[in-house]
């Protein structure tokens, strides 16, 4: 009996952590079987929200939730960026439609619910929130004029600016690092901010 009240206990710090989510490899880890997991999801206490993804019942909704979600899809690979990020980071208005990961090379899995881009991103490019990862406001920028239309890139970066959440200075420096479209995109926001 101690040893199934430690493992629910475990297993709640773990989905805690997670609004509400875990995988099926996280139950594992604390001590539910695969016939313990089958049971819990028969009897109604928890749901299957994923292949090999469950949630607490009763959970609580919040805007975030689709994030933590898709980040234990990638196995924790997976960080939120692009439109995705400037939305974690409340930046204009663009709306992808799925949510939009960066995802180291050789990562495999597809949904039509995610929009994956290969990269190694580092350190300094990522914070931490609760469940998930996110390109940094800087990063997101980057990325977005490496991906997106003229006037959107305008948008974000004139906002970004006049919000004191990233510097001129920094992201004409960094431009270069995503290509000469980006660049030259960056720099256009950057004039067309200053007048």
């Amino acid at each position: 009996m101690t040893q199934r009240r430690d493992a629910l206990q475990s297993l709640h710090a773990i989905a805690f952590r997670q609004a509400g989510y875990f995988s099926a490899a996280q139950a594992v880890d604390v001590g539910f079987s695969h016939q313990a997991q089958k049971y819990h999801v028969d009897a109604g206490n928890w749901l299957r929200v994923e292949r090999g993804i469950f949630r607490l019942r009763d959970w609580p909704a919040a805007v975030d939730d689709v994030l933590v979600l898709w980040t234990l899809w990638s196995r924790r690979l997976g960080v939120v960026s692009h439109t995705s990020a400037l939305a974690v980071h409340g930046l204009g208005v663009l709306d992808p439609g799925v949510v939009e990961m960066t995802v180291p090379p050789g990562f495999r899995a597809r949904t039509p619910a995610v929009r994956t881009h290969t990269a190694v991103l580092p350190d300094a490019d990522v914070e931490s929130r609760p469940g998930f990862r996110v390109t940094t406001p800087l990063r997101t920028l980057l990325d977005v004029a490496a991906t997106a239309h003229q006037e959107a890139v305008d948008e974000v970066v004139a906002e970004a600016l006049d919000r004191g959440v990233v510097a001129a200075r920094s992201l004409r420096s960094r431009s270069d690092e995503m290509g000469d479209r980006a660049a030259l995109r960056i720099e256009r926001a950057l004039q067309a901010a200053s007048r």
